[in-house]
């Protein structure tokens, strides 16, 4: 009797723990589903922005998945994908890049009390279809052994005969100089600009080649005199452990144009919800906590980009650049005039 009562104990203790074990696999997969995912198209290289995403995932259990790309084809990919798009999100780079996919109606817009208090009216559309997140500025740097900084001043300055052959800068089909050119436009009329634009041409150290860094270092090599990029590139090489950057670092320095006037010209990384978004309460989320003072640290520390979000530290080589003043217009308004700027450097000769 004793075992036969033993063995109905054990039974029912097995059934307990199978029944634990069940409710459990249950509840956890509740979780999983309540949790959900976000798909992310993203201009910006897996190493940069996957230390924002692994941040978010463990704070909201969200679980993501990454497709990285050149920012342009992902525009046409979702564009041509349509209803079917997986994208959520939609990540890239300049206002130029975000307003066109505005205008290619493949995002939707939002509304975030959070997005608003953290990203300056200036930094996002104003109907919500995007929101800045990153915000670097295309700046100049010289060779410090050919030039003094008494030497620069303005953009509009390296137009004049003094800069000839002096001059290095990358191609007009980069989105970063087409939205430099668009500030310029708004700023003096479009024949101020393409006047600017076509003596730009006639001081060329080169015929244009390569990206930011490529012509940093050309700077260093004394290919040219003065190069415009963004900050970052510099900042990447200054925090580099490599001796060939390091010494490119050594012999270029930053300066910041039209300090005594409107300031240097910025642009920005953003965000925008995809139109055909299957997961849009997890992009909203995704998109919020990016714009969060934690995932803003990583954005400073990772991409030397200065924060969206005002009270965020810099990265040490961006620091190190000093402050400055920057250009207030709305950035809207560079995507608005990017094709007047098109125009302009084809008839320019720019290439």
């Amino acid at each position: 009797m004793l075992s036969r009562e033993n063995s109905k104990n054990k039974i029912r203790r097995r059934v307990t723990t199978m029944a634990a074990a069940l409710a459990a696999i249950v509840i956890m997969g509740a979780i999983e589903v309540a949790a959900g995912q976000v798909n992310i198209y993203s201009y910006r290289k897996e190493a940069l922005i996957k230390p924002q995403l692994e941040a978010f995932r463990r704070a909201t259990g969200i679980r993501y998945n990454l497709v990285t790309g050149q920012a342009d084809a992902l525009i046409q990919r979702i564009r041509r994908e349509g209803a079917n798009s997986p994208a959520d999100i939609l990540l890239s780079a300049d206002a130029g890049r975000l307003v066109r996919a505005k205008t290619l109606g493949i995002l939707q817009p939002i509304a975030s009390a959070a997005l608003n208090a953290a990203v300056p009216a200036r930094y996002r559309d104003p109907e919500g279809y995007w929101f800045g997140l990153g915000v670097r500025a295309r700046i100049m740097f010289y060779a410090v052994d050919r030039v003094k900084p008494s030497h620069l001043s303005t953009y509009e300055a390296l137009a004049a005969p003094a800069w000839k052959g002096r001059v290095l800068i990358r191609s007009s089909s980069n989105i970063y100089n087409q939205s430099l050119l668009a500030s310029l436009i708004h700023h003096h009329g479009p024949a101020k600009a393409e006047a600017w634009a076509k003596a730009m041409v006639s001081n060329f150290a080169r015929r244009p080649q390569g990206g930011d860094t490529d012509q940093i270092r050309a700077v260093a090599a004394g290919a040219g005199d003065v190069a415009i990029a963004n900050h970052y590139y510099y900042a990447r090489l200054a925090a580099s452990k490599k001796s060939r950057d390091q010494a490119v670092a050594a012999k270029v320095r930053p300066f910041w144009p039209n300090q005594g006037g409107r300031g240097a010209h910025v642009n920005v990384s953003g965000a925008g919800v995809a139109k055909s978004a299957k997961n849009r309460k997890e992009a909203i989320r995704l998109i919020e906590f990016l714009a969060s003072p934690a995932a803003q640290k990583i954005y400073a520390a990772v991409a030397h980009e200065f924060p969206v979000r005002s009270g965020v530290a810099l990265s040490a080589p961006v620091a190190a650049l000093g402050k400055f003043k920057a250009d207030a217009l709305d950035i809207e308004i560079l995507g608005g005039k990017n094709a007047d700027a098109v125009r302009m450097f084809d008839r320019a000769g720019w290439r």
